[in-house]
């Protein structure tokens, strides 16, 4: 095991500091309250990305949306919009969260495991990253120009041209189906680099979609390493890195005027009075960093952010924790990423969304694979929805917070306990539609196994 580094000069008190690193070691569960959180009036504006890039990204998604409507008969109906619903979870709430529930507030699910097209969240902003190297490469050939018909990208000569080229990323499975599904789609060669923890339903989707996939006996940041080394200097090979990719990180960031828009058809209000708080899952980073850039650009402080990882892959926190980012491997605490949560099972994060959301999110919390399952098993039975284990890890957010000494202390020091009956809760899934139905009974029959455990 490799020499832990200490952190960086102020990033936390040392005792503290010592004291994570053991319950990290440890795969305890706990919550995890970010020392470097600023308002959002002070970190917000030294950050490279801001609300206009969010617009531009949406703007981008309408132009293509006639197209995607075409390409895609689940969108027809949405305009080629690929959204997901915002569904009341009261019932779930009550059997988790009992009295706490009745006062303090609101509970939704963000339900991305039924975003149309690719099944999960990586539904926006791996189709997204397509989308932009598909208009980059038809407008540089004279086949598309500004304003013009983002259908025409469905005639042979465009298609021919697409087909030229190929495009590559490593995938633990989600973000490869999305960026698998819509890049055969418009007619381009697709290589998706499918790390040890990728279910293997997901890969054989994948190939009857004409996707190659290259199977790696490795994690998840070595299956991306090799994807990226084969694209290096091959201007026909297009690598989607998943770790650095501001095109993922802004897709991704879409959703959130979208919820916004939501939240006011269900007639619940954002405001000081009326805090927001978000549980997102996280894996490498960028879905919930997009996402916690949008939160705190739309919301403000009213916004508050929290990652949801497993306790066998907790890579997002230490690499906050001891401010080292991408240069921080869970591998040096000993953790060796055996995690049924494969969507979350990374062992770096991303640097780029490290250090962009290091002054935004309010924490991260850690879970395990027993409290997975049982989520699932619960949101089955009380809600009738159908999720992957990576997806029940927003679950235990609201727990966290409202029923652990640190959930309190940050209730405390932000002065929400005295609107908390005021407040909404939105717990974001990731995956799970597009789950075979064998895959999804063995999920039920493993997590009656484990609940015990629990």
């Amino acid at each position: 095991m490799r020499k832990i580094v200490s952190p960086t000069p102020g990033a936390c008190q040392s005792q503290v500091y010592s004291t994570v690193i053991e319950r990290l070691q440890a795969r305890e569960p706990f919550l995890w309250l970010n020392p470097a959180w600023k308002p959002a009036a002070q970190s917000l504006p030294s950050l490279p990305y801001g609300w206009r890039h969010v617009e531009d990204a949406a703007a981008r998604l309408d132009r293509f949306a006639p197209l995607l409507a075409d390409l895609f008969p689940e969108l027809e109906s949405a305009g080629g919009m690929i959204e997901s619903p915002l569904l009341s979870v009261s019932r779930w709430a009550a059997g988790k969260l009992g009295a706490d529930a009745q006062s303090a507030g609101t509970f939704r699910i963000k339900a991305d495991h039924q975003l149309p097209v690719a099944g999960s969240i990586k539904a926006r902003g791996g189709i997204y990253a397509v989308l932009c190297f598909a208009e980059k490469v038809a407008m540089d050939g004279g086949l598309l120009k500004a304003g013009g018909d983002y259908r025409c990208l469905r005639e042979p000569a465009v298609r021919s041209l697409f087909g030229q080229y190929e495009l590559s990323v490593g995938s633990t499975g989600n973000l490869g189906l999305s960026i698998g599904v819509m890049g055969a789609a418009l007619g381009f060669r697709v290589a998706v680099h499918m790390s040890v923890e990728a279910k293997e339903w997901k890969k054989e989707r994948l190939r009857k979609r004409g996707v190659r996939v290259v199977e790696h006996p490795s994690d998840y940041t070595a299956a991306c390493a090799a994807a990226r080394q084969q694209a290096a200097g091959d201007l026909r090979r297009h690598f989607i890195d998943d770790e650095n990719s501001v095109e993922l990180l802004l897709g991704y960031s879409v959703a959130v005027p979208r919820l916004r828009k939501q939240l006011q058809q269900q007639g619940i209000t954002v405001d000081a009075r009326h805090p927001l708080f978000l549980y997102l899952p996280c894996g490498v980073g960028g879905a919930p960093g997009g996402i916690t850039l949008a939160a705190k650009l739309v919301f403000g402080d009213h916004a508050h952010c929290f990652f949801a990882e497993p306790t066998e892959a907790p890579c997002m926190l230490y690499g906050l924790l001891t401010g080292r980012h991408e240069a921080a491997s869970i591998g040096e605490l000993g953790i060796k990423l055996q995690t049924d949560a494969d969507g979350l099972a990374v062992g770096r994060p991303s640097g780029l969304v490290g250090r962009l959301v290091n002054e935004l999110v309010s924490g991260c919390y850690t879970v395990r694979d027993g409290e997975l399952y049982k989520a699932l098993l619960e949101l089955e039975k009380d809600e009738k929805i159908s999720v992957e284990p990576s997806a029940a890890a927003g679950c235990m957010g609201p727990e966290r917070l409202l029923s652990t000494p640190g959930g309190q202390s940050y209730l405390r020091e932000h002065d929400l306990q005295k609107n908390l009956s005021h407040a909404t809760h939105v717990i974001w899934t990731t995956g799970g539609s597009l789950v075979p139905a064998e895959q999804q009974e063995e999920f039920r029959r493993k997590g009656g196994s484990l609940i015990a455990q629990v």
